[in-house]
């Protein structure tokens, strides 16, 4: 199973998923969808509490996550790797919008 599935566009985030942008403050962004049910996993919580710290509660829109798109791939694997023991499968989406 992939860690990630790469999509070209994509005009509507299904349902059970979130947009994410990640990236850090000076840098390019990059566009993610990820499931709703991450958003309780203690280490997405953790770069949840990142965005909090840097932007806050005023943040509209899509949140954005600022950290190292590397380090976000690499939390992210690791979810994976939970939800994979307890046979539970959800891919995330890397977006590529241009």
């Amino acid at each position: 199973m992939e860690l990630f599935y790469e999509v070209r566009q994509w005009n509507q985030v299904p349902k059970g998923f979130l947009a994410v942008n990640v990236g850090e403050a000076e840098g390019e962004k990059q566009r993610f969808v990820v499931p709703v049910m991450w958003f309780n996993h203690p280490l997405f919580v953790e770069l949840l509490k990142v965005a909090e710290d840097e932007y806050g509660f005023e943040q509209k829109g899509t949140i954005t996550i600022p950290c190292n798109v590397h380090h976000f791939c690499t939390t992210i694997s690791s979810i994976t790797h939970h939800y994979r023991k307890q046979q539970q499968y959800f891919a995330c989406f890397k977006v590529w919008v241009g």
